[in-house]
């Protein structure tokens, strides 16, 4: 647990905009808060200006609480005490909100990112299923591990719900601290372009940084390729100057050419090519997984795993790169990947006895979704040559509102253009009409003669391409993989793509048949 200290000794190191009184700086912080439903007394208080909700409307119920202070980049609003008066709270006018509430965590918790490992994969696609691999070679090595990920969080075994794919710094900190108390030595986490952007992670001391690789996405909020990519290069040349012990970067991705780190910082090559310092040689892919040679050092390791799919190759150079930083040996590390189980929502198939297919992924970019068509495509062959018969590809997806409109048309192509039948539907619509969003697909999905439905029911889309497929097809379902709810315009619904295809399955005489009706 955190050592009581003063507002001084929690406040090292952040920049602040006017001097604070000397009363104030010893006064006693008892607790770190950004939201003010948990705060209490003497509890620091951060509040951060957001594009739909300025934290300082809250500030006013914190300090009805007693709290310490409010922190803020922002002035108060008018009515809240700024001055030296003896019992009132104070407003610390700081330079960054989110960089202070970083070094202020740092020091309330102790730096435990100096004593544990922590790992960090950024990248486009891939982040999820790299750190499961990372976490399940350093679990079968022995470790006491932490993960930090879009699926779920887990701390010493315990498995937790995953709010952010990178949480706030204050959260980390707490997690970190946390696996430090039950024993924890390594924690691997998924870094988001949006975590870096906003000093999710500012100041944390990286054992090992990963570049899976770098596609459109997220351009509504970074609005370029290259701001895109500076943000993810925070990772590797990160703004306070404390670069990465070692950085596991894609040859086989131009981009990561953007990703070299400072000096000082060992890097390791992965990829499938010549050039690469750690390679795949002699893969195999097939519905029983991944079969290849990794080559390091001069020297070869039979390399065996559960997950499908060649784009697979990649994550798993990738987290053998980072076991290679931690000092395990070619041989662990196999014996690592060959124990981890296919990661949720990541190519999961769902079987009721049906005579096709059914795969459900979370591929919700262009590339991503081109990546997971090809596998199907070819698996579709490698079993056409069994069945002497090709099955077909049947693929259901749908894009996010509020989100990038410019990759809708491109998703549309991409689907036409590798599948022989598309069902469009909703995916998480959010604020915007999913009728509007299923239009900008479609500008792309009609450029091709693809056959084509439209259904804006999710769950009644799944059962029409159900009826579609025939004996050896393979019907994808795209975009939402793990998730367990729908977004929409005024509420949040529970829907799982694999929960729910179980249910049509068996309803149309699959397996057993379960009683109540479909949602």
């Amino acid at each position: 647990m955190p050592v009581p200290m003063n507002l001084r000794a929690v406040l090292d190191g952040v920049k602040l905009r006017r001097p604070i009184a000397e009363t104030l700086l010893e006064k006693n912080v008892a607790g770190l808060e950004y939201d003010s439903r948990r705060v209490s007394k003497d509890t620091l208080f951060f509040a951060f200006p957001g594009s739909r909700v300025d934290g300082r409307q809250f500030a006013q119920d914190a300090i009805a609480k007693g709290i310490c202070a409010v922190i803020s980049e922002l002035p108060a609003p008018e009515g809240l005490p700024e001055g030296l008066e003896d019992n009132q709270p104070h407003w610390v006018q700081v330079e960054h909100g989110r960089k202070a509430m970083a070094a202020a965590a740092a020091n309330f918790y102790g730096h435990p990112d100096r004593r544990i490992h922590f790992t960090g994969v950024t990248g486009t696609n891939g982040k999820t299923t790299t750190a499961y691999l990372i976490d399940g070679i350093l679990r079968h090595a022995g470790k006491v591990t932490g993960m930090i990920g879009t699926v779920e969080y887990r701390i010493a075994g315990e498995t937790r719900n995953a709010v952010n794919t990178t949480p706030e710094s204050l959260d980390v900190m707490r997690l970190a601290e946390e696996l430090e108390q039950r024993g924890g030595t390594f924690l691997t986490m998924e870094v988001s372009s949006h975590g870096l952007a906003l000093a999710r992670i500012y100041g944390l001391c990286f054992h090992t940084a990963v570049f899976t690789n770098l596609t459109p996405d997220h351009l509504d909020f970074h609005h370029s390729m290259e701001d895109y990519a500076a943000a993810k290069r925070l990772l590797f040349q990160p703004e306070s100057g404390v670069g990465p012990q070692w950085a596991v970067l894609n040859r086989d991705d131009p981009a990561s050419d953007q990703m070299l780190p400072h000096s000082g910082t060992r890097v390791l090559w992965y990829g499938v090519g010549e050039n690469a310092e750690l390679r795949a040689e002699n893969v195999r892919s097939g519905f029983d997984g991944l079969h290849f040679e990794l080559v390091y050092g001069g020297q070869g390791q039979p390399i065996q795993s559960t997950l499908v799919g060649s784009f697979n190759v990649l994550n798993i150079l990738a987290a053998a790169g980072a076991a290679i930083s931690y000092g395990l040996d070619l041989a662990t590390i196999a014996d690592g990947i060959a124990a981890c189980p296919a990661v949720p929502g990541r190519f999961e198939r769902v079987e009721c006895g049906q005579p096709f297919l059914v795969v459900v992924d979370f591929a919700h970019t262009d590339d991503a979704l081109r990546n997971v068509l090809r596998v199907s495509r070819d698996l579709l062959q490698a079993q056409s040559q069994q069945r002497k018969s090709a099955g077909r590809l049947i693929t259901v997806f749908g894009c996010g509102g509020d989100r990038d409109r410019s990759k809708r048309p491109i998703m549309g192509a991409t689907a036409a253009q590798l599948s022989d039948f598309v069902v469009l539907t909703s995916d998480n619509p959010r604020s915007e009409d999913p009728l509007d969003i299923m239009n900008d697909v479609m500008v792309g999905l009609g450029r091709f003669d693809t056959p084509h439905i439209s259904q804006p029911d999710r769950a009644q889309a799944l059962r029409l391409a159900f009826e579609q497929a025939r004996p050896g097809d393979l019907v994808l379902i795209a975009g939402k993989g793990h998730e367990p709810y729908q977004i929409l315009k005024d509420r949040t619904i529970e829907f799982d793509d694999r929960d729910t295809a179980r249910h049509i399955l068996r309803h149309m005489g699959y397996g057993k048949v379960e009683t109540g009706v479909l949602k």
